[in-house]
Order: structure tokens, then C-alpha cells, then sequence
């Protein structure tokens, strides 16, 4: 029994140790987590997210890091797998001790990994253009919603080039579905008929376009001036352009404007069968800006690589990144709930040369800007707004959402208020 008890002593003694140790290396950092797939269908798109997190971390820690502490980043590959991001963030959170996470490309990888974090009570951010319809008190959307992209493309295609006929194409998933229900709406209300409006479908991956593009070419050639507004998400965009190049659909005859097709999809294409096929961002790499200048500078340096590109979801990080240590310095601490407060009203340049601030409803200001594919894999800008749009979590134009606001700021702290009946439905849907 002695031993027993000097063995156990022993091993509690160590384990102790451990722990000491453990602890003292999780206080010398501020660990920040990187949620973004490397591998699957979307590490296409989400491979260099994850390589600009480093390098802002890399360039943060230069500058002596945040509130005297040096930040330690924590990379995890959830694989494209929607549920394995919910894993992984709590991993991130309660095993890798986080104080927040950067991460997530698609919808429905960003709703796996919510309840996670808002249960927990972290920090999370999201850069990628979305459909909106939600806003939670754990999560800052850096990505544009639907008014900051969807709707300013369509104006832009009825008003600029006089389209009349609509096809809605996207992946099948929350934010293609819910942004085209949102299209929709908005059409109607401006007069287009439903039979002026293809709504079309294709999963994760999908490679055989030869059949769809064939009927957009015959939904197009009834005497009214078609478009695609595309949701197509991941690596399908890559055979997608090949067909329409292979059946000839240009785009004086089609045009297609894309919201997920940015400089690092078409660096991987022949850009030539695209030429004047658009795409509606908040920000492209030939924006003439010396702040852009310098970022794209110092991301070819990080990277090693003169002909890697840059795109919009990685200024989304670099606003957001930004706004975060802006935060944790003005609140004097990483902690979720004094973060959470503190950001509100935080403002840093984004990269097209103007200043984006973080509002009441955690969406930020963006300008947005409609580019044109040049033969080179880049973007010239043809139309953009006279200055910032402020995201709007919760859509006009469908009957549910039009009621609400989400403002996270005092005693109203909630994502869903409803103006008509002054109630809040809970914390974000």
C-alpha cells in the first residue's frame, strides 16, 4: 500500500509539473486559431486563407504581438467536411485554449461550427460573402452579405446591360439557396416573371456541365438578354468555365458574374475563353492603391511565390485580423465577452483605400466593386459603388427577415429584433 501510495504521489507530483508547465506556456501566448480546409473540395479556396492568417500573425508578431504577448498560431484541416468544423472548434477552444478563430468557407461550415461557439462563448470570424438571415453575438462577418454583393451585382446587370432573363446557378447549400431566394424575391419585385427566372442546382464537386450549360444556352436564345448569376462554390468552378468555354458561351452572348470565383479560382483556368465573364467582390488584387501595394508585396514575399494572387476573402481576414487586435488592446484582454464590446465601432483600412468599420449587427462597411476577367487571370474593375455599404444581416426583401434588426450594442443586445412587434427571437435566427 505504500508504494502504491508513493507511486501515485509520484505521478500526481509530475502531472502537476505538466500542468504548471502547460499553463505557463499557454500565458506567455495568445493562441489564435485557423479553421480553414486543406484538403477536399474546398481547399482550393481555403488553403490560402490559412497561409494569410499566418502571415499576419507572422507580421503581427513582428511588431511585438498584442498586449505584450507574442500569438501562437493553431492550424486544424476540418477537410470540407461540414461536421468536422463543429469538432475541430471545440477542439480549438477547449483542448488548444484559443481566444479565437479565424475559419470556415461555405454556409454550411460556418452554422456546423455556431452552436459550438456560442455555447462555449468564443470568438469567430468569417470571411467569405454569405447569404445573410443571421447574426450572432460570437461571430463577426467579414465577408459581404447579400446587399453588399447579390443585389448590387443584379442592378448592375438589369441597369448597365439591360438583362431581362435570369439564371441562378450555385452549389447545393444553404447560402446559394438562401441568396437566390433572396435574388428571386428581389427580381419579382422588380417585374421580372418566373419564367424569365432558371434556378439550378449542382453538388459539391460536380464536373459533368456539358447538360446544364446546354440549357443556359437554350434558356438564353429565346430574344431576351440572358445572365448567370452564379453560387457555384469550390472546385466545380473549374470544369464549369471549361464548358462554357468548349460550347462557346461568351460573354457578349451570356455573361456570367460570379460571387465566389475570385483570382486564386481563375489562376488555375485558361482565362482567355473567359474574358468579360464578371465577378462581384468587395475588393480585387488590381485595385491601384498603395495599401494594396504593400500587401500584396509583403504576401509574395511570405509565400516565396511572385505568381501567387491575392482575393477578396483574404482582405476580409485582413480587416477582420486587424479589428481583432484593435479590440483585444482597446478592451485590455482577449476575453470573448469584453472583445464582443469592444470591437463595435472599431475601424482600420481595408484595401481598396478607403476605412471599414465594424457595426452594431458585427457585418462591416465595404465598398463593392464588379470586375471584369481579363486574359491575364485578373480583374478590371467596371462599376463599384460611390463609397462603403454597411452589411445588412437580415434581407428587405423576404417577408420573415424585412422586421428585423440585429444591433449587439447595450440593453437591446440581440441578433433579431423585431421592429414591429419590439421583441427578440433569441439569440441569432
Amino acid at each position: 500500500m505504500k508504494l502504491y501510495k508513493s507511486i501515485s504521489s509520484i505521478a500526481l507530483a509530475a502531472g502537476l509539473v505538466t500542468s504548471i508547465s502547460t499553463s505557463a506556456f499557454a500565458a506567455e501566448t495568445i493562441k489564435v486559431g485557423i479553421l480553414h480546409s486543406l484538403s477536399g473540395t474546398m481547399a482550393i479556396s481555403e488553403t490560402t486563407l490559412k497561409d494569410t492568417m499566418l502571415m499576419l500573425i507572422e507580421d503581427q508578431n513582428k511588431k511585438g504581438g498584442v498586449l505584450g504577448k507574442q500569438l501562437e498560431a493553431v492550424v486544424v484541416d476540418p477537410a470540407s467536411n461540414w461536421p468536422l468544423f463543429a469538432e475541430k472548434a471545440r477542439g480549438l477552444i477547449e483542448k488548444d485554449g484559443v481566444d479565437a478563430i479565424f475559419g470556415s468557407w461555405t454556409s454550411v461550415s460556418r452554422k456546423s461550427v455556431l452552436p459550438v461557439i456560442e455555447e462555449l462563448n468564443s470568438v469567430f470570424f468569417y470571411p467569405v460573402q454569405y447569404e445573410g438571415e443571421e447574426s450572432s453575438k460570437n461571430v463577426f462577418y467579414t465577408g459581404a452579405a447579400p446587399n453588399q454583393q447579390a443585389i448590387p451585382a443584379v442592378d448592375y446587370l438589369m441597369n448597365d446591360l439591360g438583362i431581362e432573363r435570369w439564371v441562378l446557378a450555385g452549389t447545393d447549400y444553404v447560402y446559394p439557396r438562401t441568396t437566390n431566394k433572396i435574388l428571386k424575391a428581389y427580381l419579382k419585385s422588380k417585374g421580372v416573371s418566373d419564367s424569365d427566372i432558371m434556378v439550378n442546382y449542382t453538388p459539391f464537386g460536380h464536373s459533368d456541365w456539358q447538360t446544364i450549360v446546354s440549357d443556359v444556352k437554350s434558356f438564353g436564345s429565346a430574344g431576351k438578354k440572358t445572365a448567370v448569376v452564379s453560387t457555384i462554390n469550390g472546385d466545380a468552378n473549374v470544369p464549369f468555365y471549361k464548358e462554357l468555354g468548349n460550347q462557346g458561351v461568351s460573354s457578349s452572348d451570356i455573361p456570367v458574374v460570379a460571387f465566389s470565383v475570385g483570382e486564386e479560382e481563375l489562376s488555375g483556368l485558361d482565362a482567355d475563353p473567359l474574358v468579360g465573364h464578371l465577378a462581384a467582390w468587395n475588393y480585387f488584387m488590381s485595385v491601384d492603391e498603395d495599401v494594396n501595394q504593400e500587401f500584396i508585396a509583403k504576401w509574395k514575399a511570405f509565400i516565396k511565390d511572385d505568381n501567387r494572387v491575392t482575393n477578396d476573402p483574404m482582405e476580409a481576414h485582413y480587416i477582420g485580423f486587424n479589428m481583432w487586435i484593435k479590440a483585444v488592446e482597446k478592451a485590455g484582454t482577449t476575453e470573448a465577452n469584453a472583445v464582443q464590446d469592444a470591437i463595435i465601432g472599431v475601424t482600420t483600412p481595408n484595401l481598396s483605400g478607403g476605412v471599414s468599420a465594424m457595426m452594431p449587427n458585427h457585418h462591416i462597411t465595404k465598398p463593392v466593386l464588379i470586375g471584369e476577367i481579363q486574359s491575364d487571370g485578373q480583374f478590371e474593375t467596371v462599376w463599384s459603388t460611390s463609397g462603403l455599404v454597411a452589411g445588412d444581416a437580415w434581407s428587405d426583401f423576404l417577408p420573415g427577415s424585412k422586421d428585423l434588426v440585429a444591433d449587439w450594442r447595450g440593453p437591446l443586445s440581440c441578433g433579431n429584433y423585431n421592429v414591429v412587434t419590439a421583441k427578440c427571437s433569441g439569440q441569432n435566427f
